[in-house]
């Protein structure tokens, strides 16, 4: 066992600070063996290349197979649709920015074609010849499966810890205990470089499953899913095992040290020069010289480095940076990153260019003349004013928003539906998400009488809830973990206690706004049961002000509304039972059964009558969920939320629900949001306040 294991949290942390990286695996030894300054690039200074539609077909391929075995593992059988449909989901949520552009595949939507094509041909290929794996198969222990373990390789204890993510354990017929990697190929692997090739990937699996686990691992089997039809029709997939005896242990941990222990040596050393491998063919040789000329010139805040690495990492970019300069000027150095960069001419993230050239630029491409006139910079995204020449179709611009997301090097883009009228000239908007740089805190003097400020738009313009407008009186709010929903809605409430509303309701059954219950005039209930009672009364109460003509400000907070209702009573469950009396025995007692005496309204209709008919009295709701459900936010509930905002949701089906328009599927999160009201002319991005 590697003395590693034993030592405490804080000891590991200090060890740790030692190196330029946290973990080792087998794909970053492959890397640094292949090509020391690719594996800089990629793990030290956290520069990702972009994936090939090979790639993330092979990725979701993998998406399918977990699931097919997952369900395997508890006796559950899986179709071929099912497969598809958890590997196509996967596609389409690969964002933009994520795609490498290629002659082969010009466009974003041409990468997605092309991934989903050979994802179905691999899924096919497997569910056609899925007995190599099942004819084999006793008991699935594991479906990718990840761990961390400290581990020792040729009887050297390892100073970093081993990552793993092993795609399949089986127990076999005959008991062995077998760790699978599925591959996809595009032609067979020779059985003779496969003896060489995997001994040090099935010696890395083995020693960290066994050091994390504690079970013995018999043998590892590649399985390889070939894309291309064999003309021969032989099989299309191939299983070649390793049998993983004490005498091939040795020799593979032996072939496994060399590398991994020039890697430690090399991360352990902040003044390391790493060799550029030219012969290289897995890495993009003009992106390498352009990462070799950034880091003589770019500050750490340029690349994607983890914070706690950071001071190490800005010691040896300030190294680098001095003796570059030293002796080569800067002039230089940049004309040399330009050059280098002439040669990625389908990565516009690369180019020395503006965002706003490089909007023109991509869709001068594909035959569109556009010029961007203004730019706006918002909290948390950018607006880009298009001028469209006449004659150019508008719908033509927004199917290319992925490429235009993919220049820009963010996960997607929104194009506006409507155009937005500017200094007298109308204009397409593009907005673009962009990493925050300042924080908009909520703000007392943004109050002007009972319009509840929500946010500030890109135009720095603050948009109001206008509480005295019998046009907006309710809000419907939707958003997923992390969006802002929930801060957005703590934000309106503190503007609202600001003599506003005279009385406050919150329904609260995740127990996030407990801390409000002690401030006088305001009621927060947190079970379901008490949520209908409470509910009950407020329609009673609304119904009294309605026949009194009486009007008293009153907000209604309802946070996660939709699991609320799904969760209330409905049926029978709303029937009030009470013992009557139909009779007496001989010997006086009476007889009595349990008959229905009354039926409660449920959850739903109580809230829809307060929507409907509260206006008038006073009511103000904010209905809150992270469910974009079509079953509760159904085209006549929508009609009683006038005012519809959307933070960041997870695909654009749940943007159309809430506020009938894609979008909200490409924001940033954290606030970032639109708003649909009859107070503006259409769909508004805007940032909303924090409150601390």
């Amino acid at each position: 066992m590697s003395r590693y294991k034993n030592l405490t949290h804080e000891q590991i942390e200090e060890l740790l600070s030692n190196y330029l990286i946290d973990y080792w695996s087998y794909s970053r030894v492959d890397s640094f063996s292949r090509n020391e300054k690719g594996f800089e690039m990629s793990y030290v200074y956290g520069h990702k290349g972009k994936s090939s539609a090979t790639t993330v077909a092979g990725q979701a391929y993998h998406k399918a197979l977990d699931l097919f075995f997952n369900n395997l593992k508890v006796g559950m059988s899986t179709d071929i649709v099912e497969l598809e449909q958890i590997a196509f989901a996967y596609i389409d949520e690969k964002p933009a920015d994520t795609w490498k552009i290629q002659k082969t595949n010009p466009t974003v939507d041409d990468c997605i074609q092309s991934a989903i094509k050979n994802t179905s041909t691999l899924i096919n290929n497997f569910m056609s010849e899925a007995q190599v794996y099942l004819s084999e198969i006793k008991e699935v222990v594991h479906s990718e499966v990840k761990m961390k373990s400290w581990v020792r390789v040729n009887g050297v204890d390892i100073p970093l810890p081993c990552y793993l993510v092993i795609d399949l354990v089986i127990i076999t017929n005959d008991d062995k205990r077998v760790i699978i990697d599925h591959k996809s190929r595009s032609r067979f692997t020779d059985e003779s470089e496969l003896r060489f090739s995997i001994g040090k990937q099935a010696v890395t699996y083995v020693l960290g499953y066994e050091s994390e686990t504690g079970n013995t691992v018999d043998e590892v089997w590649f399985i390889e899913n070939k894309l291309p039809k064999n003309k021969d029709r032989s099989p299309q997939l191939l299983c070649f095992k390793s049998i993983m005896d004490k005498s091939t242990r040795r020799l593979y941990e032996a072939l496994l040290y060399e590398p991994l222990k020039r890697m430690i040596t090399a991360v352990n050393d902040p003044d390391y020069v790493y060799l550029i491998n030219d012969s290289d063919n897995f890495i993009d040789k003009a992106e390498m010289y352009e990462f070799w000329a950034k880091t003589m010139l770019a500050e750490i805040e340029s690349f994607n480095v983890p914070e706690n690495k950071k001071p190490l990492i800005e010691a040896r970019l300030r190294k680098i940076r001095d003796a570059s300069l030293g002796s080569i000027t800067p002039t230089v150095i940049k004309n040399f990153k330009k050059y280098a960069e002439q040669f990625i001419p389908y990565d516009l993230s690369n180019k020395d260019m503006t965002n706003q050239q490089k909007i023109e630029h991509v869709l001068r491409s594909f035959g569109i003349v556009t010029e961007v006139q203004h730019t706006f910079d918002g909290y948390s995204s950018s607006s880009y004013l298009l001028a469209i020449n006449a004659g150019t179709s508008i719908s033509a611009i927004s199917k290319y928003k992925l490429d235009i997301a993919n220049a820009l090097n963010v996960p997607n883009v929104r194009i506006q539906k409507d155009l937005l009228v500017y200094g007298g000239k109308s204009y397409l908007t593009i907005e673009s998400g962009k990493k925050s740089t300042s924080t908009l805190f909520w703000d007392k003097t943004k109050l002007i009488g009972n319009k509840i400020p929500i946010g500030v738009d890109n135009f720095g313009q603050t948009l109001i809830w206008d509480t005295d407008n019998h046009s907006t009186p309710h809000a419907l709010v939707c958003g997923a973990t992390g969006s802002g929903k929930s801060v957005w809605i703590k934000s309106t409430l503190e503007y609202g206690l600001q003599g506003v509303f005279g009385k406050v309701v919150i329904f609260d059954p995740k127990f996030e706004f407990t801390q409000y219950a002690r401030i006088q005039g305001v009621d927060v209930i947190n079970d379901i049961e008490d949520i209908e009672r409470e509910m009950k009364k407020l329609v009673e109460e609304m119904e009294i002000r309605v026949k009194s003509q009486i009007s008293v400000k009153t907000l209604v907070i309802f946070d996660e509304f939709a699991d609320a209702v799904a969760n209330s009573r409905k049926g029978n469950e709303l029937k009030n039972y009470e013992d009557v009396v139909y009779g007496h025995y001989k010997d006086g007692r009476e007889k009595t059964r349990r008959e229905c005496i009354s039926v409660d309204k449920p959850l739903e209709e109580n809230l829809r009558v307060l929507l409907q008919k509260g206006r008038s009295s006073g009511f103000r709701i904010i209905a809150a969920t992270q469910r974009a459900s079509t079953k509760v936010i159904t085209g006549d509930a929508k009609v009683n939320f006038p005012v519809q905002i959307c933070f960041r949701v997870p695909k654009d089906i749940d943007s159309i629900v809430v506020i009938d328009e894609p979008g909200a599927e490409a924001l940033n999160g954290r606030g970032d949001g639109l708003i649909k009201s009859p107070e503006y002319l259409s769909v508004t991005r805007f940032q909303a306040f924090y409150k601390e």
